[in-house]
């Protein structure tokens, strides 16, 4: 009966399961609350991966590499659409460990492909893994920062047919997303106390 409760229906598999998608979501809402408080305290940006982000990001890998070990990617099926968001955001942050992140991109192209995941979450998945292995990305999701501190894209392949790339998964064009950066950019730095 207990479990039962914890259970709701899923269009694709007969139940989600709530608890998993709780404990997916408040690891995400912890990266997230962290991260921004970070950047408020104006400890972030810097130039070295900051010790408490890691501490997070590999406590949340960690655990979500279990999952996966257990129950397969947890997809929208599994833990609804917000969790299998979750699921991502952790997967894209385990920026500590490229060969976990590996993993974690073909577990969710898997998902992709049988439908329990978007593809955009592969896609700006794909290309972090790019990136960190020094390659060109191939949907314009990654940004770096120019001298300024200017959101400026990493190097695409074919940057041409970029857009065209993007749309297919419903992603703005290149061009809108770095004006998005460069707003959200200019509102922080706003919003940073002066020094």
């Amino acid at each position: 009966m207990q479990k039962a409760a914890r259970l709701i229906r899923s269009a694709k598999r007969k139940y989600v399961d709530i608890s998993l998608a709780n404990k997916l979501i408040s690891m995400a809402q912890n990266d997230q609350r962290m991260l921004n408080e970070l950047f408020e305290d104006g400890e972030l940006p810097s130039e070295e991966y900051h010790p408490t982000m890691r501490k997070v990001h590999e406590r949340n890998a960690a655990c979500l590499k279990e999952i996966i070990q257990q129950h397969g990617w947890p997809g929208s099926d599994l833990v609804g659409r917000e969790g299998a968001e979750s699921a991502w955001l952790i997967a894209q942050h385990a920026v500590f460990d490229l060969f976990m992140m590996k993993d974690f991109l073909a577990s969710l192209k898997q998902a992709v492909a049988s439908g329990t995941a978007e593809g955009w979450q592969a896609a700006f998945l794909e290309d972090r893994v790019l990136i960190m292995s020094g390659k060109e990305q191939i949907y314009g999701t990654q940004f770096d920062r120019n001298e300024e501190g200017w959101p400026v894209p990493c190097p695409i392949k074919e940057a041409n047919t970029v857009n065209e790339r993007r749309a297919e998964f419903g992603l703005n064009s290149l061009e809108e997303r770095l004006q998005e950066m460069i707003e959200g950019e200019r509102l922080r730095r706003d919003k940073r106390p002066k020094r």
